[in-house]
């Protein structure tokens, strides 16, 4: 009896080659004797006959394994979707970097059937969710798989916040914001603004800030229980945004809290047997080889 029998496909990106991979990866879980479900969204992207489809709200229960094809972003939309249900997600890269979609279109068959057989490698991820209250009102909610990003939107001008953890003063700052991201976020906006690398299963998040207007601010390293605090300055001529995941945006204005904690679900992530994050760092950061084979190359 396979591992994952009943096998629910979501995509969101309407290109030729998602649909492609799509008519692939259908065909051959029907061949092999699998389930599939089709998400609303995804069934909207193809154009041949589909036997069955859902709402993301009806998958619990319904489906053993979503396998999302897209890019990362494809990928963190179906994760926030999802994360409650506690449905596994493996993911079919047709994207750019593919972080979190492991698996090449080319490689479907080889890869897809050992998971299916229950040869697979399983992580979890903690996220992260933001609450917005106005003169202790509360103005808006988010989730991030991510990052939770405070910046100025479309103004070139720096704002100023005040950092609080777990109820203690950090710093007061000028900035073109602040970054709270995850360890899966921490190879997405974290990285480029110069933030570490997190191992992807370590309980810690880290606060990075965007162009500080001082060289002494440095990237902050936190436990995952962490609770941080932003207060947008009430001197503030900026109304702020605050991004979750490059997805959700909320305008702020000063005086407004936002309120950062990891969430109480966490989402449940499907690798190929031989995934290896420090491989993956290798070939989508362009690090460098085992000095052993570039010598062996340079010989040849």
């Amino acid at each position: 009896m396979p591992h994952f029998q009943r096998i629910g496909l979501l995509a969101s990106l309407d290109v030729p080659e998602v649909r492609d991979s799509l008519n692939k990866l259908e065909a051959f879980l029907l061949a092999h004797g699998s389930e599939v479900v089709y998400e609303q969204q995804a069934a909207k992207l193809v154009d041949w006959k589909i036997d069955k489809v859902l709402p993301i709200e009806e998958f619990p229960g319904a489906v053993d394994l979503g396998i999302v094809v897209g890019g990362d972003g494809s990928m963190l939309s179906a994760s926030r979707s999802m994360a409650a249900s506690k449905i596994p997600l493996l993911g079919i890269n047709r994207g750019r970097l593919g972080f979190l979609t492991d698996i090449s279109p080319d490689e479907i068959a080889e890869r897809v059937l050992p998971v299916l057989s229950g040869d697979f490698k399983q992580t979890s991820r903690f996220i992260l969710e933001t609450s917005i209250t106005r003169q202790g009102e509360l103005i808006g909610e988010g989730l991030a798989v991510n990052d939770i990003v405070l910046h100025p939107g479309q103004s070139v001008r720096m704002m100023a916040f005040e950092l609080y953890v777990d109820g203690e003063f950090v710093y007061s700052q000028r900035s073109d914001g602040l970054i709270v991201a995850t360890p899966t976020g921490s190879t997405a906006y974290a990285l480029s603004a110069g933030g570490p690398l997190l191992c992807p299963e370590l309980d810690a998040m880290v606060v990075v800030p965007l162009n500080p207007h001082t060289l002494s601010s440095r990237p902050i390293a936190l436990h995952g229980d962490a609770q941080i605090k932003i207060k947008v300055s009430s001197r503030n001529e900026l109304h702020p945004l605050i991004t979750c995941d490059g997805h959700n945006d909320y305008q702020t204005e000063p005086g407004d809290v936002i309120a950062i904690r990891k969430a109480a679900h966490e989402i449940i992530l499907i690798h190929p047997s031989d995934h290896n994050f420090y491989s993956i760092c290798r070939s989508k950061l362009g690090w460098g080889s085992r000095l052993d084979a570039a010598k062996q190359q340079d010989d040849s």
